[in-house]
């Protein structure tokens, strides 16, 4: 039975309006414009944004989600400081709903200026094909640089997927986007204070799935699509993978496993042979965060020769952004299990959510490979006057001792060597057991991340 609608400040003028609805089978707190009044997708006076902080601090209030309809040219020019003090307010409000409700803003059209900074804000943001958005514009990049660019090219939503990770999806229109955001909250709780609604299941969870296995190629160079796997020890059709066209080497998706939400974070061997740069460390960092905060479980599939190498990374800052990924895993305190599926090198073993990170349980596959480095880079520094056959013996024997998990688990650092046919059966009895996991963190206001 549908619930009624309950409209906030209803009678402030402009076209922005405020409710709390249903949204599919969940109550949300719902902002949006209304396409048939004459400002639609125009500016913003000061009372549009206050309909949209009154929505935010319901959200938070109450103990909903909140969900966000943006199509703005930004804040009104000609109302000055009011119109700039009323974003202002907004961005405060989705602030303090961060962690507390997930929040989701659809752009369909333009978002411009100090509102398209929201979009950072919300925990997810899905564009349509038509929309754009940036913080300065197409005039604004002309006079300060002297370059024509098209909105499109500067903001579009294809563009913003691929090279910024803004969206968290595209969709084709409106409908389809109202429908993106009630699948991707069918994986999130109401809010902090509850866990995630348990999904009816047919799929049992002791299903075999060799299938997963039997996508490792014959070699340890091969690639596969690491999406195949989560797949295959996921529940049938549950996956929904995330920001799937930005920083392609890690995949993030929702999943469920017996019927549990949980997210998936996996090296993608098929993109940068799995490697971890500045992207993807961003955007696993952020994944988990997310998890995290809405006790959703952290399932990570492993299979990464290191981080990327290059000056221009480094330069960049792969120091402080590789360490995003550190914080975030570290500090999550939901049931975390991660899966070593072949390669788990250097740095990246670590990052990857290993056993000295605290994960609760950590598998591996038999053929896994958990050391400092590979035979060949270990051989370029150990052996660099070696002849030939010496090298070759010297990668022989450094694989046959420790390229294998075993090493690792007889130090504690491996809970398991598993059969990947078992991988689903052991995620899901893993996660029946860490069901009641609770942590008491340590008092203080938060910690100082590497953002």
């Amino acid at each position: 039975m549908t619930r009624a609608e309950i409209a906030l400040s209803a009678h402030l003028p402009g076209p922005m309006s405020a409710a709390v609805r249903d949204l599919g089978h969940r109550r949300v707190v719902w902002v949006a414009y209304d396409p048939n009044h004459p400002d639609h997708g125009s500016k913003l006076t000061s009372s549009d944004f206050a309909v949209m902080e009154q929505g935010a601090e319901k959200a938070r209030s109450e103990g909903l989600p909140l969900v966000m309809l943006l199509a703005t040219t930004g804040a009104d020019i000609t109302e000055g400081i009011s119109a700039l003090h009323g974003w202002g307010r907004v961005a405060a409000s989705l602030a303090r709903c961060s962690g507390v409700v997930p929040t989701a803003i659809i752009v369909d059209g333009p978002a411009v200026s100090g509102p398209a900074l929201l979009l950072g804000l919300s925990d997810l943001a899905v564009m349509t094909e038509t929309s754009y958005a940036f913080v300065s514009g197409t005039v604004m990049v002309e006079q300060f640089t002297g370059i024509d660019i098209s909105a499109e090219e500067l903001g579009g939503a294809a563009n913003l997927s691929r090279y910024a990770g803004v969206p968290t999806a595209i969709v084709s229109d409106l409908a389809e986007a109202i429908d993106m955001v009630e699948a991707l909250l069918d994986y999130l709780p109401d809010h902090v204070d509850t866990e995630p609604t348990r999904w009816p299941q047919e799929d049992p969870p002791d299903r075999s799935c060799p299938e997963a296995g039997a996508l490792m190629p014959a070699t340890s160079t091969g690639s596969y699509d690491v999406r195949k796997v989560a797949e295959a020890i996921a529940d049938e059709g549950s996956v929904l993978e995330l920001r799937d066209r930005w920083a392609t080497n890690v995949v993030t998706a929702f999943a469920t496993f017996d019927g549990r939400p949980c997210g998936i974070v996996a090296n993608q061997p098929i993109s940068l042979a799995g490697t971890l740069d500045i992207p993807a460390s961003q955007k696993a960092a952020r994944f988990v965060n997310m998890c995290n905060a809405f006790n959703l479980p952290i399932i990570t599939l492993v299979d990464t020769p290191g981080f990327y190498p290059g000056k221009d990374l480094e330069w960049r800052g792969m120091i402080r952004h590789g360490a995003q990924l550190v914080f975030a895993y570290a500090r999550a305190t939901v049931p975390r299990i991660g899966v070593i599926l072949r390669k788990s090198y250097g740095g990246a073993y670590i990052v990857m959510d290993s056993k000295t990170m605290g994960n609760d349980l950590c598998l591996a596959w038999p053929w896994a490979e958990l050391a400092v480095m590979g035979a060949g880079q270990a051989a370029a520094i150990l052996q660099r006057r070696a002849t030939p056959e010496e090298r070759a013996q010297f990668e022989a024997d450094y694989a046959d001792r420790l390229l294998n998990p075993y090493v690792a688990a007889e130090r504690g650092l491996v809970d398991a060597v598993i059969d990947p046919a078992d991988t689903r059966a052991e995620i899901c009895a893993a996660l029946e057991i860490l069901e009641n996991k609770r942590e008491q963190l340590q008092p203080r206001k938060h910690g100082n991340s590497p953002l």
